[in-house]
């Protein structure tokens, strides 16, 4: 198989897991992050107050505190994987190596972001319904944005996500005059 071949075969599989995971409605994020988002954040409010714990709501001096779906920020994550998986020219060992430094990046960015959001919620500030709002909107794409820039740096990601893999194509197709 010749090196062109090859690197179409790669676009399509990458693409081709993107669509996979997609369905139905990240589920494989949700399932795998929901635990590790709701016990630490159950563990970290424990540690100041005395909370309880009943499937993703915690319970702290009769408020409670439910860690719904998008707190869990499984877009977030996919975001990420897209990132990563469509960026070309990356070997696999370095693509999982990435996968394996973003994820628990954000994951502890997202511990970190309910937890303190959860802090100003119980102090009653009227400051919550604020913060909560600018953490949803420009939060979680600014923490997806730094992490895939920090990628970059790291390990010196040279192409462009999506676009390289287009110009590939367009340079390989009956279109190109």
């Amino acid at each position: 198989m010749n090196k062109i071949s090859r690197q179409f075969i790669n676009i399509f599989f990458r693409y081709l897991i993107l669509i996979i995971i997609a369905f139905p409605n990240f589920w494989i994020f949700y399932f795998v992050f929901t635990p590790l988002t709701v016990y630490p954040v159950y563990f970290l409010l424990n540690i100041f107050f005395d909370a309880s714990l009943m499937e993703n709501i915690i319970l702290i001096k009769g408020f409670p505190i439910e860690l719904i779906p998008a707190c869990i920020a499984g877009a977030a994550y996919y975001l990420l994987l897209i990132l990563n998986l469509s960026t070309p020219k990356i070997k696999l060992k370095q693509r999982i190596q990435m996968i394996l430094f973003s994820f628990p990046f954000l994951l502890i960015l997202n511990i970190l972001r309910i937890f303190f959001l959860s802090l100003v919620f119980l102090s009653g500030n009227s400051f919550f319904d604020f913060a909560h709002r600018l953490f949803w909107y420009l939060g979680s794409t600014a923490f997806v944005v730094g992490i895939w820039f920090i990628e970059v740096k790291i390990f010196k990601i040279k192409e462009i996500p999506i676009y390289s893999d287009i110009k590939f194509l367009y340079r390989k197709s009956f279109l190109r005059k």
